[in-house]
């Protein structure tokens, strides 16, 4: 299935996304010796609405918005979304294992269980989502923004991040274990619970993230970046890690 935008002339700004090509810029935020995430510029063309149905696996939707759809179930296996803009829509137990979502911008989705192991996800900004149980395990996130809202249980088993930025945003135990991430900043978030056993990191800056709990993983955060006030936070639990007593 495919489906693309008519030609236009003129430039449309909704919501905060600017249409037209795509402009990259770095946050800015990386201090002395931590590489600062690449973020997206997500440009949209003028999109056409998504017509009723269902996604099919292997689909390929391009120039489209999807606007307050139930995709509750639905297969899209395999799917390609090019410059499509996703908002308000429902995503509980969606299949999208293996999708491709490219140059993209996802508002307010909502949803258990959604399924996106080995999916792509490269210039894309996720704004004010709230997910649970998502299932992200072995995908690729590459310029990726995941701004505001909250998302519970993320699983990002042995999934490749670069230039990911999470912004403004909750995350209840999410999974990072095994998983490579490079140039990813938490930035005014809050990481409850988190998981970084058998991770790698480069580049990683948590010191926007209040408050900073690792149930997991603490011996693989070389290459991360912490504050003082962080690192005094996290002593008791560094020192229980390294067999140490404290009286």
């Amino acid at each position: 299935m495919t489906s693309r935008c008519p030609a236009g002339s003129g430039r449309i700004v909704s919501g905060g996304v600017q249409h037209g090509r795509m402009a990259r810029r770095e946050t800015g935020t990386g201090g002395a010796g931590v590489k600062g995430a690449r973020r997206p510029e997500v440009r949209l063309p003028p999109l056409e609405p998504w017509p009723e149905g269902e996604l099919e696996p292997d689909g390929d939707y391009d120039g489209l918005e999807f606007r307050e759809r139930d995709l509750t179930g639905q297969d899209g296996m395999g799917a390609r979304f090019m410059d499509c803009a996703l908002t308000g829509c429902a995503v509980d137990e969606t299949a999208l294992g293996r999708a491709r979502v490219l140059d993209s911008v996802l508002t307010g989705l909502r949803g258990v269980g959604t399924r996106l192991a080995e999916a792509t996800l490269r210039d894309v900004e996720l704004v004010d989502a709230r997910l649970g149980g998502t299932q992200l395990h072995g995908a690729v996130l590459e310029r990726v923004v995941i701004r505001g809202g909250k998302i519970d249980y993320l699983n990002l088993r042995e999934a490749r991040l670069k230039d990911v930025v999470f912004e403004s945003c909750v995350l209840v135990e999410p999974d990072f274990a095994g998983a490579r991430l490079e140039r990813v900043e938490f930035l005014d978030c809050a990481l409850k619970g988190a998981d970084f056993g058998g991770a790698t990191l480069k580049d990683v800056d948590l010191r926007g993230a209040a408050p900073l709990e690792i149930t997991r993983g603490l011996d693989r955060l070389s290459g991360a970046v912490i504050s003082t006030g962080q690192l005094l936070d996290l002593a008791p639990v560094l020192a229980a890690a390294m067999g140490i007593r404290v009286l």
